[in-house]
């Protein structure tokens, strides 16, 4: 007969081996399906579907009102024999130096006047909003008024901005203005034609 502490000592074992050979059980099983994910995990990505590249979105088109407004004022301001050009951005009206500017000054001339009154006659009775924006040369101006080109041009079309809107009636709540200085031109600086081409106000009637 087994004596009894012989006993107690196998049953101890017994149950440390079953404690053992469940925690081996539960590691197999954790690497094989640890394995088992590694091999399906590329087949699932060659499986998957190509995303297809965004395509980009085009511009939408301008309302068919919108551009029937732009093409009744183009045919009202035809008259005063402006240079108009229809452009994604709206009809641009392009007026020289020459019409509204002494060189170097930013008070608009006499002879000037009939132009923009004539422009802002048009512009009072339609709702588009409108862009004043000033161009020069590249010859460097400096004198007791403005310090550079920069000056000069944004001058000029805040003082369109103001005969519009205190003289001719244009709200100033559709008026801006910009200016880019010498960094747009409409022609080649090394030319006096060009460089006069350069010296302008545009006024940009939005769609």
């Amino acid at each position: 007969m087994t004596p009894s502490y012989l006993r107690r000592d196998a049953g101890i074992r017994d149950r440390w081996m079953i404690s053992y050979m469940d925690v081996l059980t539960i590691l197999l099983i954790f690497f094989v399906a640890i394995a088992a994910q590694v091999r399906l995990h590329p087949a699932q990505k060659s499986a998957a579907a190509p995303v297809p590249a965004a395509l980009p979105v085009p511009a939408a088109a301008p309302p068919a009102d919108a551009r029937h407004t732009l093409v009744e004022i183009r045919k009202k301001l035809e008259q005063h024999g402006l240079d108009m050009q229809m452009e994604p951005r709206g009809l641009v009206i392009s007026l020289p130096q020459a019409i509204l500017f002494s060189s170097g000054e930013d008070r608009v001339s006499p002879q000037g006047l009939p132009v923009i009154a004539g422009i802002a006659e048009v512009l009072r009775d339609v709702p588009n909003d409108v862009t004043l924006i000033g161009h020069a040369d590249a010859v460097p101006i400096h004198n007791r008024h403005f310090l550079n080109n920069w000056d000069l041009a944004t001058a000029r079309s805040l003082k369109m901005l103001e005969l519009m809107s205190r003289r001719y009636g244009v709200p100033e709540s559709r008026l801006s203005i910009a200016s880019y200085g010498t960094y747009r031109p409409a022609g080649p600086n090394d030319t006096p034609d060009g460089r006069a081409r350069n010296r302008r106000v545009e006024v940009v009637i939005a769609q």
